[in-house]
Parts: C-alpha cells; sequence; structure tokens
C-alpha cells in the first residue's frame, strides 16, 4: 500500500492527534443518531492476539463491523506463527490478504518486526512498551469530560508500564500536564520519558516522573492507575502487591486531587488492590466511560489508517 501508516508508537500520530479525537467524537455522535458510516466496507482486517484481551477484541471487531468492513481474529495457536514461521512472512502473506492488521504483542521489537515487513497498515494494540489505543482513547475521555485537554492536570499512579509510557508521550502531544508517580525500579522508561520532555517543551506542558504517589495526585484534574502486576509478571504477584501498596488509589490518596478530579482506569480492574471498590464505582470515576471510549477511538484509528478519512 503506498504510503501505508503504521501506530506503533503514539509518536506516530505526533501531528495528528487533535484531528483523531475530533474524528472518534464524530464517529461517536454518528452511531447515537443511528447514522451509518462505511468507509471500510469491504475491507478486512487481522487481529493478532499474542495476549488475552476483552476490551481490544470486542472494539475492533465491532468497530470494524460498524465501518463496513470485517475483523479476523487470530493467535499464534491459529495461525503458523506458533509452528515457527517468522513474523516477517506472517507479515508479508497477510498483507496479500487483508487491508490492516492489529497486533497485540509481547514485546515491541515484535511489533517493529511486522510494521516494517507488512505492506498494509500495522496498529498496535499493546505490546510491552506502548499501548497507543488506550491512550487515544483515554484522552478522548479527558476531553469529554473536561471540554479541553491543554493544560489538564493528569496524574499517574502505579507500574510505569505500556500505558504509562503512551501516556506521558500523549499528555505531552495534548499540552497536558502529566506527573508520574511510581516506585524507583519501576518508573515509566527513560527513552519515552526524553521523548515526553521534548515534545512537552513545544507545547507548553510539564512532564515530572517521582516516587511519591501523593506528590504525583497534588491538584490533579485526572487520577489514572493500572494493574500492578500485568499479563506476563504472575511470578512476581505477591512482591509486587506488597512494593505498590502504598499506590492504591482510595478515597484518602483523591482527597489530594482537586475536588472535581477524575478517576480513570483503563481496566481490568484488580479491585481492593490498585483501586477500590469505592472509588472505582464512585461519582468520580469515568471507567466505564472510558472503556466505551475504545469503541469510538479505535474506529477512527481505523477509518484513519485504513480508510484515510
Amino acid at each position: 500500500m503506498a504510503g501505508k501508516r503504521d501506530l506503533v508508537s503514539l509518536l506516530d500520530v505526533e501531528r495528528d492527534l487533535i484531528g483523531l479525537l475530533e474524528l472518534a467524537g464524530n464517529l461517536k455522535n454518528r452511531l447515537r443518531a443511528g447514522e451509518p458510516f462505511e468507509p471500510l466496507k469491504g475491507k478486512s482486517l487481522a487481529m493478532i492476539f499474542e495476549k488475552a484481551s476483552t476490551r481490544t477484541r470486542v472494539s475492533f471487531e465491532v468497530g470494524m463491523a460498524q465501518l463496513g468492513g470485517h475483523a479476523i481474529n487470530l493467535t499464534p495457536a491459529d495461525t503458523q506463527l506458533g509452528r515457527g514461521e517468522t513474523i516477517a512472512d506472517t507479515a508479508k502473506v497477510l498483507s496479500r490478504y487483508v487491508d490492516g492488521i492489529m497486533y497485540r504483542a509481547y514485546r515491541h521489537e515484535d511489533m517493529v518486526e511486522l510494521a516494517r515487513n507488512a505492506s498494509v497498515p500495522v496498529i498496535s494494540g499493546l505490546d510491552d512498551l506502548e499501548h497507543p489505543c488506550q491512550i487515544i482513547s483515554d484522552l478522548f475521555t479527558i476531553l469529554e469530560a473536561k471540554k479541553k485537554l491543554k493544560g489538564i492536570r493528569i496524574a499517574y499512579v502505579g507500574d510505569g508500564n505500556n500505558v504509562c509510557n503512551s501516556l506521558l508521550l500523549g499528555a505531552a502531544l495534548a499540552g497536558a500536564h502529566i506527573s508520574a508517580g511510581c516506585p524507583t525500579n519501576h518508573r515509566p522508561a527513560p527513552e519515552i520519558s526524553r521523548e515526553a520532555e521534548r515534545i512537552a517543551k513545544g507545547t507548553g506542558s510539564e512532564v515530572r516522573v517521582g516516587a511519591d504517589p501523593k506528590q504525583a495526585v497534588a491538584a490533579a484534574d485526572v487520577v489514572y492507575t493500572d494493574v500492578w502486576v500485568s499479563m506476563g509478571m504472575e511470578k512476581e504477584k505477591a512482591e509486587r502487591e506488597k512494593l505498590f501498596r502504598p499506590y492504591q488509589v482510595n478515597a484518602q490518596l483523591l482527597k489530594g486531587a482537586d475536588p472535581d478530579a477524575i478517576v480513570m482506569h483503563c481496566l481490568p480492574a484488580h479491585r481492593g488492590l490498585e483501586i477500590t471498590d469505592d472509588v472505582m464505582d464512585g461519582p468520580q470515576s469515568v471507567v466505564f466511560d472510558q472503556a466505551e471510549n475504545r469503541l469510538h477511538a479505535q474506529k477512527a484509528i481505523l477509518a484513519r489508517f485504513m480508510g484515510g478519512v
């Protein structure tokens, strides 16, 4: 595909982020008004899942159907990837069949390899470095709730994982201030922090990474957390739960944020660990709006990257 675009990092939408968020809003309004919009009619998306998924699987599959296209769900067990075929060969073969590939991978290096060898757009459904689709959806959710992004104060508390990495980049791109409170040995990737700081200089935002959860949430407009034990880390479960206990998003921690702060979690949540029931189900939570918006944001991504909308 001539001039094909991939979404393997938030940096791939550095010049197009706000346009994508506006498109997500437009598509959400169209759906609620019952207005058909099918720019991907007759097109197919291959979805490769190395990791289990609820929101990514359902939102991409339903999104393709609503845009007039078709999604094919694949796991390594369903394909020759599980029997030793290279990622490069898989990318080249799938490119002959489908119009786009969504890949939910363990390793960022594999994501890059797939994108490098595919001749159709590759969209990251998550890897160990970034989760760009999640953060595009999250920024759309913040924009809906707060009516703006520039100058908004976002706090992330917990593990400096792939979600945190993409959130640093996304906040900086949107001109929002971002403060991450993470244990010293579990901070965001240094190269991601440097990129976020570079972007922030141009957008007027501030990027801070520290170890104190209370400092991170001080006067925040948005308080965001994620699981402490991600898929593949089960052996570290007991150690991580002990280390991250002070980073729990609970009513006490939330007192330090702005009184009108919203609370976010990308799900699935381990209730009683990284977030308490009263906060997740409370009036400040937008967790399930956030989950719904995966559909609308992913439709915008699909329409833009596969349909040129």
